[in-house]
């Protein structure tokens, strides 16, 4: 059996579950805020994990698919510890905005500091108290408000252990990806965590599809790790579609989208993913995707200007069919009673 698992002020038993507030930052109202964990601490050893969403306010699909996850059967006997923190940046979070009060995107405030700015001391706590007690992380993001993500996990090219449990996550599609200056990817990395990015549904909205998958994926990792057993964790619905690269096309001019591609399509060089017309209907300007591929991301936003991202194109590492994305695109098993659409 294990030891109790200690966090802020409180002691959890092996085989008990608790929630957590970390004491952040008292708002101008003399507010109290906090950064609130679930921690499940399993009888038997095994890894520590956590789950983080809405490290950006207004990804909301994050929160929902924790939710869901708390909920999960499979949790009822596990090894090891389960860190859920299913808003990061309550700030955020509460004004439905991607930043923090000082306008920081806290995704590039990483690792923080406990004598900085806002971001830096939120960034700064979340390090020490939750990613730097872990041996692996999942965080949970969505695009931004009128865009939409297929879901898909994000890795840090050349890590065969990140690549390891990205297979075990199953996401439709695999992508690696540069860590940026300042992201929890990289903080984490420098202190020996491996995270996984999942990338799902829109800003300010909640995705069927979306939360399933994500749901999916991190109790096939959690078994993967040997927390959880089999009973109750979906298999996956094929390979995940591994690339490596991925570009933006962007609009040839302003005016009105119209979209002929969904976020799941696959597309071939040269083919059409869209028409912009200007408002009286004398030109159209047809948008052709750069390269073979799989739309990862589209635009929702049917006013745009010129230059704007319109999709998101990723390309396959191995030739793959137009329907290889078919049995992925099928909803996976839900995991409660609720529907969110």
């Amino acid at each position: 059996m294990q030891d109790p698992f200690e966090i802020g002020d409180i002691s959890i038993a092996p085989g008990h579950r608790a929630s957590v507030d970390l004491p952040v930052s008292v708002l101008s109202d003399h507010t109290p805020v906090t950064l609130s964990a679930e921690v499940l601490h399993g009888r038997k050893p095994g890894p520590t994990v956590f789950v983080s969403a809405a490290i950006h306010g207004d990804e909301v699909i994050g929160v929902e698919i924790v939710r869901r996850l708390l909920r999960a059967q499979p949790l009822t006997r596990l090894a090891g510890t389960l860190i859920a923190v299913p808003v990061v940046n309550t700030f955020g979070f509460l004004n439905q905005s991607r930043y923090l009060p000082d306008r920081r995107d806290l995704n590039r405030c990483f690792p923080g500091h406990g004598d900085g700015s806002l971001a830096a001391r939120l960034a700064n706590i979340f390090m020490t108290e939750i990613v730097t007690r872990c041996d692996v992380g999942i965080d949970l993001h969505s695009a931004a408000v009128g865009r939409t993500n297929l879901p898909q996990i994000r890795l840090t090219p050349n890590d065969p252990r990140l690549a390891e449990l990205g297979r075990a996550f199953g996401a439709p599609v695999t992508l690696t990806s540069r860590v940026r200056d300042g992201s929890l990817r990289e903080a984490a990395d420098d202190a020996g965590v491996d995270v996984l990015l999942y990338e799902a549904g829109e800003g300010l909205r909640f995705d069927e599809t979306a939360a399933r998958a994500g749901v999916a994926g991190i109790l096939r990792v959690l078994h993967h790790l040997g927390m959880i057993a089999g009973r109750g964790v979906p298999k996956t619905r094929g390979p995940s579609v591994f690339c490596e690269t991925s570009t933006w096309v962007r609009t040839p001019s302003g005016g009105l989208l119209r979209t002929l591609k969904a976020a799941g399509d696959y597309v071939s060089e040269g083919e059409t993913l869209g028409i912009v017309s200007d408002p009286f209907g004398h030109v159209d300007d047809e948008i052709a995707a750069p390269a073979a591929g799989v739309v990862i991301g589209r635009t929702n936003l049917p006013v745009v200007n010129e230059g704007d991202a319109c999709f998101h194109i990723a390309v396959p590492a191995r030739p793959m069919g137009p329907d290889a994305m078919s049995d992925h695109l099928e909803l996976p098993q839900l995991y409660d009673e609720d529907e969110i659409i």
